[in-house]
C-alpha cells in the first residue's frame, strides 16, 4: 500500500461496516477495507461469511475502495470460543461478543492494518472516541438504542488511540438512508443477530456439538422435582424459554423461569413469576476489573452501571479490591444479575470500563450454587 491509505475499516459487509466506509471516504480519506474471517466454515451450511465476504466485495467496489482479506479463525477459536465453552461448561455464561473486540477487533485486526501501513482502523461499531491532551474516552454512542459501548468496555489508550468509530454520531435510520442513497447492496440487509459463530441455527444443537447433552432433574428452590433439563449449561439465569414444564401438582399454572443452577449434581432450579425473590440481589462481586483510562477513577466512587446490554442506567457504589476485582452494591435489588456476563460502568456518557460477574448477594437455591458469594466476599 507504500502508506497511501490511511485509514482501514473492517468491512463485515453489513450496512454500518458500509456506511462507515462511505463516511471517512466521502471526508477525503485515504481508506482500504478488510473483511476478517473469524469462524471457519463447519460443514452445517448456517455460517453466513462467504455471503458476508461477498457484500463486502461489492460494497467496496462501489464505494472505490481496495480491499483485504485476512483468516482469523484460529485466533477466535483461541482467543474467544475456547473460553466461551469452557464458560459454559462451568455453568456461567459469557459474553463472546466483549471478547471478540477484545482480541480480535482491536488487536489481530489492528495489528493487520499497521502491517498494511495504515495508522487507524474503523469499525461500524455504534460509540464515540474522544481524545484530550493524548487521553482518550470512549463515549456511548448518539442513538443510545443501537450503543454498542457495552461491548467495547475493554479497550484500552493505545487502541482507543488508533479507532475511529464514524457512526457514533448518527441515528440507525439515517444511516441506511445514506446506504440507499449512496446505492450499497447492503442498504436494507437485516442486521445481524445474535452470537455471530452461531449464526441462525438453533443454540442448544451447537452447543451439544461441543457439551455433550446430560439430562438432569428440575428443582423448585425448595427441592420438589418438576421436570427434568437436556443439560444445565443450555440454560442462563432468569431464562423461560426451553424448559417445557406442565401444570405441576401443588404448584399455580404460573410461568417457571431458571433461578439456579448446580453444575456438579446437574439439577436446574426454577421459580414461579419473572420477578422470583430467588433472582433478586443488590450487591455482586467481579473478577478483576479493566479500566479504559488504565486505572480507577478512585477506590471508592458512584457510578451507574449496566449488566447486560441495552438495561437502563443503575445507580450503584463502586469499591474497588485489593486484587483489583470490585464490589458493586446497587440503588435498587437486580433482576437475575448472571455470572459470566459482563459488568460496565458509566459516568455520564463516558464509559469507565468493566469485568466479568463473579458472584452476587442472590439466595442460593439447593447445595452451593454458582452465584453464592460465599467465597467472593472479602
Amino acid at each position: 500500500m507504500g502508506g497511501s491509505v490511511r485509514t482501514i475499516v473492517g468491512m463485515s459487509g453489513g450496512v454500518d461496516s458500509s456506511v462507515a466506509a462511505l463516511r471517512l471516504r466521502d471526508a477525503g480519506e485515504a481508506v482500504a477495507g478488510l473483511f476478517m474471517q473469524n469462524w471457519a466454515d463447519d460443514g452445517s451450511g448456517d455460517c453466513r461469511a462467504e455471503d458476508d465476504r461477498r457484500d463486502a466485495v461489492a460494497v467496496s467496489g462501489r464505494l472505490g475502495l481496495p480491499i483485504h482479506f485476512r483468516d482469523f479463525s484460529g485466533e477466535y477459536w483461541a482467543g474467544v470460543f475456547e473460553h466461551f465453552l469452557a464458560e459454559y461448561a462451568a455453568g456461567r455464561t459469557p459474553n463472546p461478543d466483549v471478547l471478540c473486540n477484545r482480541e480480535i477487533k482491536f488487536k489481530h485486526f489492528l495489528d493487520a492494518a499497521r502491517d498494511l501501513g495504515a495508522e487507524f482502523i474503523a469499525t461500524g461499531h455504534y460509540a464515540r472516541v474522544e481524545g484530550d491532551g493524548g487521553r482518550y474516552r470512549l463515549l456511548r454512542a448518539v442513538d443510545r438504542s443501537k450503543d454498542q459501548s457495552y461491548f467495547l468496555h475493554q479497550l484500552g489508550q493505545a487502541q482507543l488511540a488508533a479507532t475511529r468509530f464514524p457512526l457514533g454520531d448518527l441515528l440507525k435510520r439515517d444511516v441506511r438512508e445514506m446506504a440507499r442513497a449512496a446505492g450499497l447492496p447492503t442498504a436494507a440487509k437485516k442486521d445481524s443477530t445474535g452470537i455471530c459463530f452461531i449464526g441462525e441455527r438453533d443454540f442448544r444443537e451447537f452447543l451439544s456439538r461441543y457439551l455433550p447433552a446430560r439430562e438432569g432433574e428440575i428443582r423448585s428452590p425448595d427441592g420438589r422435582v418438576v421436570g427434568r433439563h437436556p443439560g444445565v449449561f443450555y440454560f442462563t439465569l432468569g431464562q423461560r424459554e426451553g424448559l417445557n414444564i406442565g401444570g405441576v401438582r401443588g404448584f399455580e399454572p404460573a410461568p417457571w423461569y431458571v433461578v439456579g443452577k448446580d453444575v456438579a449434581g446437574n439439577v436446574l432450579y426454577v421459580d414461579q413469576g419473572s420477578d422470583s425473590p430467588w433472582l433478586r440481589s443488590q450487591t455482586l462481586w467481579s473478577e478483576a476489573a479493566h479500566w479504559i483510562d488504565g486505572s480507577p477513577p478512585s477506590r471508592r466512587f458512584a457510578c451507574t452501571a449496566q449488566t447486560r446490554y441495552r438495561q437502563p442506567d443503575q445507580a450503584c457504589e463502586v469499591e474497588v479490591l485489593d486484587d483489583g476485582r470490585l464490589r458493586v452494591r446497587f440503588a435498587e435489588p437486580q433482576r437475575a444479575v448472571t455470572p459470566g456476563q459482563s459488568l460496565v460502568l458509566y459516568d455520564g456518557e463516558a464509559c469507565l470500563g468493566g469485568a466479568v460477574i463473579a458472584a452476587t448477594d442472590a439466595p442460593a437455591c439447593g447445595p452451593p450454587s454458582p452465584h453464592s458469594n460465599q467465597d467472593q466476599t472479602p
